[in-house]
């Protein structure tokens, strides 16, 4: 049997009781985002998460992620402790004009959902090229 000395666990058992066990629950997920080149990288920890929960769709250029996790108790059985979170989790991400929205690519991997949108071709840098006079040269736009 497991047992552990924590003075909250009758506050968060009425807790429970009276407002279920969302209320004691986040219902964000961890997240962590970098540019590298021309990609947005987002990285979403969603540990023991069935990946056919997970639903990810954008409208708009904001991304919204959501998933589930159920938990592993069989349904009447008496929890001793649970410290795991479970239920909906869901995230908002507002993205910019300059991302290119139609080819984001995802993958679930370890836990973690991984996320890569491109940069949109015409936000990239590009050279102009100028004419005139007897010489042609490029600037930097």
């Amino acid at each position: 049997m497991l047992m552990r000395t924590d003075p909250f666990r009758e506050l968060d058992r009425l807790t429970q009781q009276v407002f279920g066990p969302a209320a004691t629950r986040p219902s964000a997920m961890a997240m962590d985002a970098y540019r590298s080149g021309d990609d947005f990288f987002v990285h979403f920890d969603l540990p023991g998460i069935d990946p056919e929960t997970i639903e990810l769709d954008v409208e708009r250029n904001v991304l919204n992620v959501r998933a589930e996790r159920r938990s592993p108790a069989p349904e009447g059985a008496e929890p001793l402790v649970a410290e795991r979170p479970t239920g909906t989790f869901t995230r908002q991400l507002f993205l910019g004009d300059t991302l290119d929205t139609e080819r984001i690519d995802a993958s679930y991997e370890a836990g973690v959902l991984t996320l890569r949108i491109p940069v949109a071709e015409q936000a990239k840098p590009r050279r102009i090229q100028i004419s005139g006079g007897d010489t042609r040269r490029q600037l930097s736009g």
